[in-house]
């Protein structure tokens, strides 16, 4: 169930946003152990940046740690350009950062709802943008959405996650159908819920009716989403373009 599915990434960049903790660490790991260099951003917690770096010391020549905010244009400008110049072998982006600031709506801060919408979509946007000039160049590239079903589910709130998920995936396609013709594929995926420290904080009954809800009565591993993040992220999977992709357990 949680085996990996074997691919290999050798001589190839991939650039994972928030690629220290829960998902992105997963994906981070697994495209090492795909034989690719991976550069792993983070925004703020060098803690679990610096265990990643030392858990995976094993491949210390093929991780790079970059801290940056990816809802500041300047910065993922910053980031790209120092890309641009040190490396030509970057074939994939995985917009993975994202946050949650729980709250039902009439109660919601302002603050909390621009907080999500900033890092979830504007960093998707920014940073996809970027990638798009440097792809372009190369007449290749990959760009995966990390989304969720929560943008079609509208879970109560989360009104401003969902919205910046939902808003993901239609930003996707049309940024699927710009670049296309440039051999530049955009997909997403959506996970369910998977066990991370994400759903950490949620209170044991919610968790157990959250359950009863998948129809596989489970929660999903990382190992599942990332082998779906692999194959998209692949030569392998040059005609799949637009697409969401859901990992879900069948919610």
């Amino acid at each position: 169930m949680n085996a990996q599915v074997k691919f290999d990434y050798t001589d190839q960049l991939i650039v994972i946003t928030g690629g220290t903790r829960g998902i992105g660490r997963a994906l981070t790991e697994h495209f090492l152990r795909a034989n690719a260099k991976v550069i792993a951003t983070y925004r703020s917690n060098d803690e679990k940046a610096e265990q990643l770096k030392t858990e995976y010391s094993d491949f210390s020549e093929r991780l790079i740690l970059r801290k940056f905010d990816v809802s500041n244009a300047e910065e993922v400008k910053t980031f790209w350009t120092e890309l641009s110049a040190n490396h030509n072998n970057c074939s994939v982006l995985i917009n993975n950062s994202g946050i949650r600031r729980d709250s039902v709506m009439a109660s919601m801060e302002n603050s909390n709802w621009d907080a999500v919408l900033d890092t979830n979509l504007k960093g998707t946007f920014l940073m996809s943008k970027e990638a798009v000039l440097y792809f372009m160049k190369k007449r290749y590239g990959r760009i995966i959405n990390m989304s969720s079903v929560g943008g079609k589910l509208g879970l109560p709130g989360q009104a401003n996650y969902a919205a910046s998920k939902a808003a993901q995936v239609a930003m996707s396609k049309v940024l699927s159908k710009e670049v296309g013709k440039r051999n530049i594929t955009v997909n997403n995926v959506l996970p369910g819920f998977i066990d991370t420290e994400l759903l950490a904080d949620l209170p044991d009954e919610q968790i157990k009716e959250y359950k009863r809800q998948i129809p596989i009565k489970r929660f999903g591993t990382t190992t599942e989403v990332a082998n779906t993040v692999l194959f998209l992220a692949s030569k392998e999977a040059a005609y799949i373009n637009g697409a969401s992709i859901e990992v879900s357990g069948g919610l």
